[in-house]
């Protein structure tokens, strides 16, 4: 079974930092793109930030400044460092990876996969 597991998140004083990490498991060839997307209460999901396979990144403009994405191959991680959170960052967090899968038979397929999503609140 493939899947994205993540870690970190959590109530944090404006002003604060948190880093979330996001592993990726199961019988993986390569993995292209990884991303994270957050869901505010009350709001669609959208996208925080991503990295390619060549560590080209993007970044919302809200993020921009603040927030640092990063990823390491070896261990088909991806990690989003966030600073100087505010308030308007409180949101479910998820982790995003388009992973190109391998099966037993050495078939290869592209499946898009999600992290089970972690809130992050900004609170004093």
């Amino acid at each position: 079974q493939v899947q994205l597991v993540q870690s970190g998140g959590g109530l944090v004083q404006p002003g604060g930092s948190l880093r979330l990490s996001c592993a990726a498991s199961g019988s993986i060839f390569s993995i292209n793109a990884m991303g994270w997307y957050r869901q505010p209460p009350g709001k669609e999901r959208e996208l925080v930030a991503t990295v390619t396979n060549s560590d080209r990144t993007n970044y919302a403009d809200s993020v921009k400044g603040r927030f640092t994405i990063s990823r390491d191959n070896a261990r088909n991680t991806v990690y989003l460092q966030m600073n100087s959170l505010n308030p308007e960052d409180t949101a479910v967090y998820y982790c995003n990876a388009h992973a190109v899968v391998l099966t037993a038979s050495q078939f290869r397929y592209l499946e898009e996969l999600w992290g089970q999503g972690t809130l992050v609140t900004v609170s004093s």
